[in-house]
């Protein structure tokens, strides 16, 4: 049985993993990002979590961060399909099930590191 996804326990196990995947802290040594990630219609209702990522090291926690240089919105199916390799990401935003606001150069400048986020957590046994 794995963890329940966009549960505490989800958000711990991801920064556990990623923080122990050499090819993603490699691949974030140089970056200073932090992304806010707000999904609609969860089992629980709205989940809100963010990703941080600076001085080679991630976390993945629940709740709000301050001044997030991204914030991505999406509905819990979408995040669901994001989530199991069903659906990429740059698909998600052309087809508007992905909003995202704030500094996208910024995020641009960095996706080797959020597609090594990605195959980071492929192994998480993630309950959906």
């Amino acid at each position: 049985m794995g963890v329940q996804f966009l549960s505490e326990e989800w958000a711990q196990e991801a920064t556990k993993v990623l923080n122990e995947h050499s090819g993603f802290t490699s691949a974030i040594a140089n970056v200073d990002l932090s992304l806010q990630f707000k999904v609609t219609d969860s089992p629980s209702g709205e989940v809100a979590y963010h990703f941080v990522m600076g001085g080679g090291q991630a976390s993945v926690a629940l709740g709000e961060t301050e001044d997030a240089d991204v914030t991505v919105a999406n509905n819990y199916d979408t995040a669901v399909a994001i989530s199991k390799g069903d659906l990429n990401t740059q698909a998600a935003f052309m087809t508007g099930k992905l909003k995202v606001s704030g500094n996208l150069a910024k995020l641009m400048m960095h996706q080797a590191a959020l597609t090594s986020f990605a195959s980071a957590v492929e192994p998480m046994d993630v309950d959906y």
